[in-house]
């Protein structure tokens, strides 16, 4: 039973459901219903599919997170980085909206989701640690600022189209003399609303007697209210008569089974688009849904949030949906409404199973620039430029690294931010490992510390070195350590004994082995013995299968100040600040 509770968490909290915990979800299904369904629409339209695709990848996709997901909290559906990351990977195969384009679009999903789920059984979840958090915030930085760009065309009631930040820019001026001003109107008031609201709802509301976390609920209804108020408005003033571009008749129904399409040059030529997709989404729901867990001294499972995800994304795209994962903004909702279980999840998918049966043609009447303005208030918060600064401030490297996915992001395309920013990530990670830290130590007068020479004032002994190195020792890095050794021995003509403080080092490969046994060798041929001290466990484990240890000039030596009681009597080296 321990197995199946492991693959399926609803075995660990479905027997012991409680009525209250299902008042509790309940509430919080209703509260993430109505923040989930402008998005699902919106976000929909941004990945260039027909807006009730959004309603679809709703549903059965947080039904079965609820079966294979460990969060409590995350509210899983479409959301703003994957919905442009899924429009700029069928842009190039067919024409937004058509047969074709929704066909790969669930393919996609389909193919995200079995890649997650291979990499959830095989617990390949660190791979994700490769998009480290410079590149990711620079790359969702630059996707917020292009999915801004790309909704001006419904602000302004034009055409304009392209993936990068340039193309937009230009396709824009190209058409600015276009401009539909009836529907700048439209969109203006509504982007003034979704952010008046969002700036003055809760205020207003703790004025009026709401709690804080009452009045921060209820403020997040505003977009759902926006949306009422743009679709009353358009009914009433027939806006369609006028130009306003509306979202139009949609398909109802429940979704059913749709089974992927056999092509193999579509599925080899998307294959690509979906492990990013993947990746990029589950890096986003884990970070979320550690947090709210941390909350509440929870704990979230990397491996098995890879089934969920994968599993989420499978029936999204096995229902006719697209590509999905967590939102945070959805899952802090449900977080804060009181969700006490991933049944709450559910409880929201039969919310929109509802909205999809029985209100799409009210949804009929909302216009374009209302869904436009959505996702441009709702993005605009994703802009981190505070990261910016913190990790130029921190890192030059680092913020190398966070440049070169923006500005890839903005020129090329989303994929090659993301490809650029993990080869530059682990490019200068490598380049740093392959010159580590190395530091010439000495013992803190009466006591058993020893530290780096050119920083304190420490003793010292003229024919013993204490060499110590801060990294762990593998190919990239193994000739810059015979270097230095052989440099220091240069420099210490009265040199006998050289301890190398392996405190730092917590692997030692092949290639490294092999500098350890040339080091030995050398320092022989030069009258030095080669000593070790504060050898770790593992790596001490590992050695202890080659014949260094064996060969080895010199002594193991459980702490740097052991090494100093039997290679440096107090009566051969000076205090500390006298030369040796």
């Amino acid at each position: 039973m321990t197995g199946f509770k492991r693959y399926l968490p609803i075995l660990q909290w479905a027997p012991g459901y409680r009525p209250d915990q299902a008042a509790s979800d309940l509430l919080a299904a209703v509260m993430v219903t109505v923040i989930m369904i402008p998005q699902a629409l919106a976000y929909s339209v941004l990945a260039g599919l027909p807006p009730h695709v959004g309603l679809v990848a709703s549903i059965l996709p947080l039904v079965v997170y609820a079966v294979f997901g460990t969060s409590r909290s995350l509210s899983v559906g479409p959301m703003a980085i994957t919905s442009l990351m899924t429009g700029a990977a069928l842009a190039p195969i067919a024409v937004p909206g058509s047969p074709e384009y929704i066909t790969a679009a669930l393919l996609l999903a389909v193919m995200s989701g079995l890649m997650l789920l291979f990499m959830g059984v095989f617990r390949l979840g660190f791979l994700a640690n490769f998009l480290s958090h410079p590149v990711t915030s620079g790359f969702v930085s630059a996707s917020s600022l292009i999915i801004i760009a790309s909704q001006i065309k419904d602000i302004l009631g034009i055409d304009m189209h392209g993936q990068s930040l340039w193309v937009l820019g230009r396709d824009l001026f190209a058409h600015l003399g276009q401009t539909h001003w009836p529907t700048v109107a439209v969109g203006a008031a509504s982007i003034v609303l979704l952010w008046g609201g969002r700036r003055f709802a809760k205020p207003a509301l703790q004025r009026l007697g709401f709690t804080a976390p009452r009045a921060g609920l209820l403020s997040k209804t505003v977009p759902l209210l926006v949306v009422v108020l743009s679709m009353v408005v358009a009914w009433t003033f027939s806006l369609d008569e006028r130009g306003v571009r509306l979202i139009g008749e949609l398909s109802g129904g429940l979704p059913s089974l749709v089974l992927p399409t056999t092509d193999a040059g579509l599925w080899q030529q998307l294959a690509g688009s979906a492990l990013l997709i993947g990746i990029v989404g589950f890096v986003g729901s884990l970070s979320s849904g550690q947090s709210l867990a941390a909350k509440r001294r929870e704990r979230i499972d990397p491996d098995q949030e890879l089934i969920g995800m994968g599993a989420a994304n499978l029936a999204s795209g096995l229902s006719g949906g697209m590509p999905v994962t967590a939102s945070l903004s959805r899952s802090v909702v449900n977080f804060e409404a009181g969700a006490e279980t991933p049944a709450a999840g559910a409880y929201a998918a039969v919310c929109i199973a509802l909205t999809t049966l029985f209100l799409t043609p009210a949804i009929a009447w909302l216009p374009r620039a209302t869904l436009a303005a959505v996702i441009i208030v709702s993005v605009s918060t994703l802009i981190d430029v505070r990261s910016l600064v913190r990790t130029w401030r921190y890192s030059l490297a680092d913020v190398g690294a966070m440049l070169a996915t923006i500005a890839l992001t903005l020129a090329h395309s989303v994929e090659a931010g993301i490809l650029g920013g993990v080869v530059l990530s682990v490019g200068l990670y490598l380049f740093r490992t392959s010159r580590p830290h190395v530091a010439v130590v000495g013992r803190v007068p009466d006591t058993e510390h020893f530290r780096n020479i050119r920083r304190y004032d420490v003793q010292l002994c003229p024919n013993v070195a204490f060499l110590r190195v801060d990294e762990s020792l593998y190919f990239a890095n193994a000739r810059f350590l015979e270097e230095t050794v052989l440099d220091l021995v240069t420099r210490e003509p009265a040199l006998k004994d050289l301890v190398l403080v392996c405190s730092g080092i917590n692997l030692v490969d092949a290639s490294a082995l092999k500098s350890l046994e040339t080091i030995n060798e050398r320092l022989r041929d030069a009258g030095v013995h080669l000593h070790l001290s504060e050898v770790k466990g593992p790596v001490m484990d590992r050695l202890k299968r080659t014949d260094l240890l064996d060969h080895l000039e010199g002594r193991v030596f459980l702490s740097t100040f052991d090494a100093w009681r039997a290679l440096a009597p107090s009566g051969e080296c000076p205090p500390a600040g006298v030369a040796p």
